[in-house]
């Protein structure tokens, strides 16, 4: 078993380039190409966890949080940053950081977060516009049913629960081969007509070197004819936040019991109470105050999240609950997320949980 082997497992469900142009996920130590001798999942690194890994074998630690964000100057052990990077070196374990593109994908930190409370029909809050993009070619009538199966399993046509979906129409191309070509069909230096058919397939943007291989791969012209145009709708898989519903209508005063259950709280800071059930519920893992106003403007009668300075509580405008739980509380399912999600594919092989709580924070109720 290669590292390469568990992060491509990660990278298919939370795609890397699905993360915001301020993070810095993928691999931070280490190399794909080393064999793994067992992967230690954790929503921190720190010198405490590399050093779990190590005395539980593990040479591969998967992160939610980056250890590094910015450009390190220097290695001198000054800081918990430095201190966990040379450890990790000098171990020889890598560090696999899957943050906001986790965050980004519908069924990622934001679905285990609804699954803790019971959420039901659940959406992207704020889905992300300009994520697909179209693929036109053209191709033989008797060989479209191939290239089209192609391009699917390249990752193309999907949209959302449906698979496989494209739009064909048939017409005639024209092309003339010139001197040195090597035509399928016709003969060099006359103009040829092939009845073809136009296939025209959706695809995420980060997968287009795959899904254009898979094209020229499978079609039997020297020359493949495509396009490839950017498309202004959102792409309601990906954004940030959740939202959905609860079973049912209930008090805010028990909507808040229940997230405390859900979460093991100790404390939850939250705006006041405006005397009306709860049911729409909006929710973001981590710091999520700029989804404020997107969850009053989706209907929720309240918002989970974490990092909420003071004035940014203002902007529930007492129309919904914003309820700020702490940034680890409201992540430390990640945990199990990237735990099933490499344990489910690889289930005889050593994925195991950190026994370190990462959480800097504590909160004194004496």
């Amino acid at each position: 078993m290669k590292i390469q082997d568990i992060l491509s497992v990660l990278e298919r469900f939370a795609a890397p380039e699905l993360q915001e142009d301020y993070d810095n996920s993928g691999l931070l130590t280490g190399q794909r190409g080393w064999d793994c001798t067992g992967v230690l999942c954790t929503l921190d690194a720190t010198p405490d966890v590399i050093a779990e890994a190590k005395e539980r074998g593990c040479n591969l630690v998967l992160a939610h949080h980056p250890i590094v964000f910015k450009g390190l100057r220097r290695l001198n052990g000054k800081d918990y940053i430095e201190q966990t990077i040379i450890a990790a070196i000098k171990n020889d374990i890598a560090i696999y950081a899957c943050h906001t593109n986790l965050d980004n994908v519908a069924l990622g930190v934001g679905h285990i977060m609804a699954q803790k409370l019971g959420l039901q029909h659940t959406r992207v809050l704020a889905p992300k516009p300009r994520q697909l993009r179209r693929l036109i070619t053209f191709a033989p009538i008797d060989k479209a049913a191939e290239v089209r199966a192609a391009i699917f399993a390249g990752g193309a046509g999907h949209i959302g629960n449906y698979s496989e979906c494209s739009f064909n129409t048939e017409g005639t191309g024209t092309f003339k081969a010139e001197e040195g070509a090597d035509p399928y069909v016709g003969n060099v230096g006359e103009q040829h007509q092939e009845r073809e058919t136009k296939i025209e397939i959706v695809f995420p943007f980060y997968l287009e070197d795959q899904v254009v291989k898979a094209l020229i791969a499978a079609h039997p012209y020297e020359e493949v004819a495509y396009d490839i145009f950017t498309m202004e709708n959102v792409h309601f898989g990906i954004g940030a936040g959740l939202i959905g519903k609860l079973p049912a209508p209930e008090p805010e005063e028990a909507f808040l019991r229940r997230l405390k259950a859900a979460f093991g709280l100790e404390v939850i800071r939250h705006t006041p109470l405006r005397g009306r059930p709860v049911e729409t519920v909006a929710l973001c893992g981590g710091a999520g105050s700029f989804l404020t106003k997107r969850a009053l403007a989706a209907g929720a009668d309240a918002y989970v999240t974490a990092d909420v300075k003071y004035h940014e509580f203002f902007d529930a405008e007492g129309r919904l609950v914003l309820a700020d739980i702490g940034h680890w509380e409201s992540e430390q399912f990640t945990i199990d997320l990237l735990h099933d999600l490499v344990a489910g594919k690889f289930p005889t092989f050593a994925v195991l949980k950190t026994s370190v709580r990462t959480n800097p924070l504590r909160y004194f109720l004496g």
